[in-house]
């Protein structure tokens, strides 16, 4: 697979997203014969009509016909054949849509469309998606081009933060030495009490942390999105938009975190992956 050297532009000729080998005699975006053709097309995403497909990952369904691109102009869609009674929904179904548009986005500047999007033909996908839309989607992949998604997750390591918090909350340290020993139907209000405190306190502790580490992060890249947590125990879960070229040095300052917090937070760096959080704040 042809890929850009992170920081540079690759030569056009050079861009590549990958896809199931094509067969003999297809052309990349032509409608298949009239016997073969599907009545619904899949639409992982948008990206540059200047990219090669190459043969590699399977998408939604794991489509007979492998991915292909829809051209319009500089702008195609992503695509894939799909049997118009397959329901969709399944959770191998997404994990194919993500896989597939992250891969690309290792590649090329790509913006996610959500899980589900399904239209009748390719010359609806060009009428009524495309060509309306053209000038909107090429300046949003512009704001793009050497750019990926990564999402930055925290966690917070469990025997550390009750310590914590034991040591700055008083009462919740004198109801767990109360209760220590009894039966829980005996200490029941008691526990209720002392989880109201351990959950307060660690939901503070949350909102200055991830605090903390969005704005020690930002100077390094070019935006940041504070996502909900997904855990109870969750230090902080950021999507952050990166340039190219700038990965080493915010890998770096996310290192310094790391560091700074040993033995309290594990953190963790994942992706590239498509912008699905900053499509809506491209331009």
């Amino acid at each position: 697979m042809a890929r850009p050297t992170p920081g540079s532009a690759a030569p056009r000729s050079e861009r590549a997203v990958p896809r199931p080998r094509e067969r003999a005699g297809e052309q990349t975006g032509a409608p298949p014969p009239a016997e073969e053709r599907a009545t619904a097309i899949y639409i992982y995403g948008i990206l540059p009509s200047d990219v090669e497909l190459t043969p590699e990952p399977r998408g939604v369904g794991d489509p007979p016909g492998g991915i292909a691109l829809v051209r319009h102009r500089d702008i195609a869609a992503l695509v894939s054949e799909l049997s118009p009674d397959r329901p969709l929904g399944r959770p191998q179904d997404l994990m194919a849509h993500q896989s597939l548009l992250d891969d690309v986005a290792a590649e090329v500047p790509v913006l996610p469309l959500r899980f589900g999007a399904v239209m009748e033909s390719r010359e609806a996908i060009v009428g009524e998606l495309l060509t309306p839309h053209h000038d909107e989607f090429r300046e949003a992949l512009e704001e793009l081009e050497g750019r990926s998604q990564f999402v930055v997750k925290g966690r917070y390591e469990e025997g550390a933060i009750l310590r914590e918090v034991l040591q700055e909350h008083p009462e919740a340290a004198r109801i767990r030495e109360e209760i220590r020993d009894l039966p829980e139907e005996a200490t029941w209000d008691a526990r209720i009490r002392l989880g109201e405190i351990v959950n307060g306190a660690i939901e503070a502790k949350r909102e200055a942390d991830t605090r903390e580490l969005a704005e020690g992060l930002a100077p390094h890249t070019v935006a940041v999105v504070i996502r909900e947590p997904t855990h109870e125990e969750d230090t902080a879960h950021l999507a952050v938009l990166l340039e190219h070229d700038r990965q080493e040095e915010f890998e770096k300052a996310l290192e310094e975190f790391a560091d700074r917090w040993a033995g309290r937070v594990t953190l963790r760096l994942l992706g590239p992956q498509a912008a699905y959080d900053f499509v809506d704040r491209l331009r």
